[in-house]
């Protein structure tokens, strides 16, 4: 179990080299293992007997460590007594930069590196980069090198063999073993790569020389079989006289050194709102199974290093570590969190309308869960159960209530929607639906209760530009239309925008000059493609019963002043044939008259500018001439007149 504890100066100091995503170099700081295996190669390195060039690999999918066991290995050869310890030469290809190829590199290096050494001779230095040089241009792994000849640094001429005998004449009983430790070989080009073998499998024959490659065998075997049409374990067979394959780190060697970092980032939280049962559940049930490498540690704890300051005191220690996990390893899913807190946060209130209900919640997790992969689904599962228990009425049919949000507040859970917030302080929200979101969000389209509600809580979001997150997705929208919402979703979709069409207009989304499209046109657009796959007598009796049922007024006009330019009936010009109309005209004529009989109702309850607006609408429409127009906003201010001596006489 974690707890939150103090540590000392030195203790902080050894922990914190590796908060950096950088491989360690003392061993003492080991918490992986490694540090016996590499001090056990260092010593067979330096015993070993081989004829010639002898070459290691140490394979291993990224974020494993290999870097770090080099590292060590590297120690443990410069800890050896003087008269046993190797020339080492550390090799970085992908940190060198310039246009330099790679042989050149490796040469500047490799002389660096022996210029650091004064028994070496100056003859020596030059006499190897020469070799370095001359067999790097021989092709492999099947081509010999025995007979070329290749124009030097110098720019003079020699056999390759000539070379050889001269360059080991000079060497025998004069240097000690080389060790040559080449890292990160699988972040290189594939052109890199491959001439970085060439050299390799040349120089190989120099005696006394050891090279120790990491790298990971996936990526290398793939650029291999690509660039040569050999299998890339046949091309290193050539090459590597042996390897050695990193393990899976362990899991308790993982979990102590996460739990480490963890203790130095949450060391000022005060320890009664740190729930040791509950961190348990979190950890074991979900985080668990992200942490797998030393690198999803340290993409963790630096996330956390940076996220966690700014609301200390403000959240629950294991709740913000198990949201910053999803934001690293399935930020996806965090999206999809942060977007919805009304599905996620606070517990079910069957007495207040603006809460989805179980039937909603159901539908809506049943969606997003089944889009993402079949071995995330149990673990992000278990741990959105752990972090909201309004997820245990889905799956668990177990219910909570007030009593259990005061609680949540108390010890600042994410689960209460007072604290829900606190968590994505330093969360730039994307202008972007990712598609799980949009399909979470259509999980809803069947009910048009809670497909409005949604698209209200859409209407009420900032969009990082400064337009309402409705407008983005609108515009989204479009993009499923015509095949990702069922049929038997479309006229519950066109009633709910009919429901709450008005609400979505806002201030923030008005035009930005004559080309920008609107809210409006948008909702017509969506309504239009939906309606365009039912044939038309559906599309008259879903536009019917979704007018008859509505207040919004604008959507109302807004339609039907579309359809009615359609037609032409008012302006001729510009008009579609009869056969591509939306709608009959005898169709248009009924809709028209259902609207007339909701804008006058409406009217009946509307403020003096709100009324002006509509008179506009209808004025546009051509329904209302003028003078009907002035005879009515007449006859309201002769209503609020009236009402306001009433109220004034009764005072």
């Amino acid at each position: 179990m974690v707890e939150i504890t103090s540590h000392s100066g030195s203790e902080t100091e050894n922990i914190n080299e590796q908060f950096a995503d950088n491989p360690l170099t003392d061993p003492k700081h080991d918490r992986l293992g490694y540090a016996a295996f590499a001090r056990h190669l260092a010593d067979s390195i330096c015993k070993m007997n081989f004829p010639e060039g002898f070459v290691i690999a140490i394979y291993g999918p990224w974020g494993f460590g290999k870097s770090t066991l080099l590292n060590f290995l590297v120690h443990y050869l410069k800890d050896k007594p003087e008269n046993e310890q190797p020339i080492i030469v550390p090799f970085n290809p992908w940190l060198f930069t310039g246009d330099e190829d790679i042989t050149r590199r490796f040469v500047n290096q490799l002389q660096i590196s022996l210029s650091q050494l004064k028994a070496v001779p100056q003859g020596f230095r030059k006499r190897i980069a020469d070799f370095v040089k001359a067999v790097s241009e021989i092709p492999v792994p099947y081509a010999q090198a025995g007979k070329a000849v290749v124009k030097l640094f110098d720019n003079k001429e020699k056999d390759i063999s000539e070379l050889k005998e001269d360059l080991e004449e000079t060497l025998e009983d004069k240097h000690p073993r080389i060790v040559v430790a080449i890292d990160e070989i699988d972040r290189l080009n594939s052109d890199d790569i491959m001439q970085l073998f060439r050299l390799l499998k040349a120089i190989p024959n120099f005696d006394n020389v050891v090279y120790v490659l990491a790298f990971n065998q996936e990526v290398i075997h793939k650029i291999i079989s690509e660039t040569q049409n050999i299998p890339g374990d046949v091309y290193l067979e050539k090459i590597i006289q042996a390897t050695f394959k990193l393990p899976l780190p362990d899991k308790t060697l993982l979990r102590r050194l996460l739990f480490e970092k963890l203790n130095i980032i949450f060391a000022d939280t005060p320890k009664q709102i740190f729930d040791t049962t509950h961190w348990s559940n979190i950890y074991s049930q979900g985080l668990d199974y992200f942490i797998n490498t030393p690198r999803d540690i340290v993409r963790l704890t630096n996330m956390l290093t940076v996220t966690y300051p700014v609301v200390q005191g403000e959240v629950n220690p294991a709740d913000i570590v198990a949201i910053e996990s999803l934001r690293v390893f399935r930020p996806e899913i965090y999206d999809i969190i942060h977007k919805n807190p009304q599905f996620f946060a606070g517990y079910i209130n069957t007495q207040d309308s603006s809460i989805p209900t179980v039937d909603e919640l159901k539908y809506f997790h049943n969606s997003w869960l089944a889009q993402i992969k079949d071995e995330d689904k149990q673990p992000i599962k278990r741990l959105l159960m752990r972090l909201f228990p309004k997820l245990e009425a889905v799956y668990c049919k177990t219910y909570y209530d007030a009593k259990h949000e005061s609680i949540w507040r108390k010890y600042l859970r994410i689960c209460s929607l007072e604290t829900f917030a606190n968590y994505f302080r330093l969360t730039l929200t994307e202008g972007k639906f990712s598609d799980i979101e949009m399909k979470a969000v259509l999980t809803l389209a069947c009910d048009p209760k809670a497909f409005g509600d949604k698209l209200i809580e859409l209407a009420n979001q900032q969009h990082p530009d400064g337009i309402t997150q409705i407008r983005a997705f609108l515009e989204q929208l479009e993009d499923y239309t015509e095949t990702a919402i069922p049929l038997n979703c479309i006229a519950t979709i066109v009633q709910a925008f009919f429901d709450v069409g008005d609400h979505l207009l806002r201030s923030e989304d008005q035009l930005d000059g004559i080309f920008d499209l609107g809210t409006e046109i948008r909702v017509e657009r969506i309504i239009a493609q939906l309606l365009r796959r039912l044939n038309e007598q559906e599309r008259f009796e879903t536009l019917k019963h979704a007018m008859s049922n509505s207040n919004a007024v604008s959507t109302i006009v807004s339609e039907i002043t579309t359809l009615i330019q359609e037609q032409g009936k008012y302006r001729m010009e510009d008009c579609s044939s009869p056969e591509e109309w939306f709608l009959s005209r005898e169709h248009l004529k009924e809709l028209e008259e259902i609207a007339l009989q909701r804008l006058q109702a409406v009217m009946q309850h509307s403020s003096l500018l709100d009324v002006a607006k509509l008179l506009e609408k209808l004025y546009f429409w051509q329904s209302l001439t003028e003078e009907e127009v002035k005879q009515s906003i007449q006859k309201v201010i002769d209503i609020n007149n009236e009402e306001l001596g009433s109220s004034t006489n009764n005072s």
